[in-house]
This record gives structure tokens, sequence and C-alpha cells, in this order.
């Protein structure tokens, strides 16, 4: 039996999420107060008790995610799945849960990340959509077809592709998807066009500082976004990553070559269990369980 650990991404936040772990795990709780030292502000206060809208702030979504998801990981009994990968910003989860990245530089560059894309996404307001009921080639040969910025970002399932661009573009995608059969063409309430070339300042104020910080070999197999492919070798981990946030995230991808390379067990670590829902989409026979919290 192989397993593979999984960490969702940004849309898994909720308010209160890590509190448990705060409050019954001395490890737990130490490892929250030195992330509030490296971030310079109390994000635990807005974890646990800040609002809905305090915490769809990208700069604090995606360290609390990357917080709630790596703790719960470093107080689990046990670490040895045989492979991990993680959604879009899970990535980074599954990088310093698999001990390529330390967990101080893990945050600093989630935190770096999230000030980069929220910066981007201010310079040029743009969104993403959700199209679902259409074969993938229909929706890349329509995304291809329109003058805007428009490209497919997650694959996240068979018959579930999100796509990323400007507001026009996003808008005559979804007019165009609904006439080709789409059963549904549904505009996100996110920040902006994430993993579009809209997110270029992004990558490139992200890459010096990933190529700044020491990567290690992990202690299994990544399956990375960018193509869904298993790594080990550190510098191509950091060129994958520095990639990410312009590519599309190929997660059905990532999933079946899981399972094609052994995967039976997916453990879904962090808050939610979005992951799970799309793993069972991917393929029914394998086994999926979502863990949010140390009993």
């Amino acid at each position: 039996m192989k397993i593979a650990y999984v960490y969702p991404g940004q849309g898994a936040q909720f308010v209160g999420m890590g509190k448990d772990l705060y409050d019954n795990s001395p490890k737990a709780k130490e490892l929250f107060e030195f992330a509030n030292e490296i971030l310079g502000f109390r994000i635990t206060d807005l974890m646990f008790e800040g609002s809905e809208e305090d915490l769809r702030q990208t700069k604090v979504t995606q360290p609390a995610i990357f917080l709630h998801s790596v703790i719960l990981t470093k107080i689990l009994d046990t670490f040895q799945p045989s492979m991990t990968a993680g959604h879009s910003l899970g990535e980074f989860s599954a990088i310093t849960a698999a001990g390529a990245l330390a967990f101080e530089d893990g945050l600093k560059l989630v935190f770096q990340r999230a000030l980069a894309m929220q910066k981007a996404c201010e310079a040029e307001p743009s969104t993403m959509a959700a199209i679902v009921g259409l074969d993938d080639n229909i929706i890349e040969e329509v995304c291809a077809s329109i003058s805007e910025v428009v490209v497919p970002a997650n694959y996240n399932s068979v018959g579930q592709l999100v796509i990323s661009g400007s507001f026009k573009g996003i808008d005559e995608a979804c007019e165009k998807l609904t006439e080709k059969g789409a059963k549904r063409a549904l505009k996100l309430s996110v920040g902006g066009a994430f993993h579009s070339p809209l997110m270029e300042p992004a990558r490139a104020q992200l890459a010096k500082a990933i190529e700044k910080t020491p990567f290690k070999e992990p202690v299994c197999p990544i399956y990375q976004n960018i193509n869904a492919k298993p790594f080990s070798n550190p510098i191509d981990i950091k060129e994958n990553l520095i990639a990410q946030l312009t590519s599309p995230v190929r997660w059905s991808q990532t999933v079946q070559n899981m399972i094609a390379d052994g995967a039976t067990n997916f453990v879904e670590i962090g808050p939610g269990s979005v992951l799970k829902g799309l793993i069972k989409k991917i393929d029914k026979t394998v086994e999926a369980e979502s863990v949010g919290r140390v009993v």
C-alpha cells in the first residue's frame, strides 16, 4: 500500500482554523508562536478569531493555510508517505512537510508569494471562472481563440477546469463556453487571475526569493503542479516552483500519475476537504480521507 499526502490551496481557509491544534498541542503552540514572530504580526489572532473578510486577504490566507497544513503534519504521530503533492499554494506545504524546505523558509516564501500576488492583482484587476461539464480540449481551444488574456489555470478533475484572465477575457470565454455546452461557467470570488500570464510580476519577484533560499532533497518524491511529474532534485523543485505562478495547476494529471505509480490511499492534510472530493471524482477506486485535526 502506497500512501500519498496531499495539501490544499487557497480557498480552504475558515475562521477558527488551527485553534484546536494550538490549544491541545504544546509543539503546535510553539510553532504558531514562532510563525507570529517570523511574520511580524499575530496571524494566529486572525486565524482563530478574525472575520471571514480578514482571512480572504491573500496575504493572510496563504500563510494561514500553509501553517495549518504544515504544523498539523509535524504533530502527526507518523509521516511516512510514499509521495506527496499540493494544489497551488499547497505545493509549498508539501515541499516543507517533505523536508525540502525548512519551516521558517517555507513560511517566509509563502508570505512573499502572497504579497507579490496581492500586488500584481491590485496593479491589474483580473479574475477566474470555473467551467463544468466540458472536455479540457474544448476549453483550451476557446481560450486560445480569444484576444484578451484568458487561459486554463486549474485542471481540477474530469469535467472541471478553472480558467484565469482579464475580466473581459473571462466574460467572453464564459459566454462562448456556455454556447459550447458547458453545464456551468461560474465566475469565482478571487483576488485575481492566478496561474496566468498576469502573474508574471509576482513570479519574477518570487523567483529572486526562491533562488536565495536553500532547498534539500525531500524524504519522498514531490509531484509538482507544473507538469504533474515527481521530483526529488532540489534544483528541479526550485525551478518548478518558480514557474508555477504563471502556469496551470495540473491536479487531475497529478493524481492520475500518483495512482499510476502505485498510490492507493490519499490523505489530505490541512483545512477543508476539497482535494478529497476531487480525488474521488478523478478515480473512485482509491481511498481518500481528510485530516484537519489531531484527535
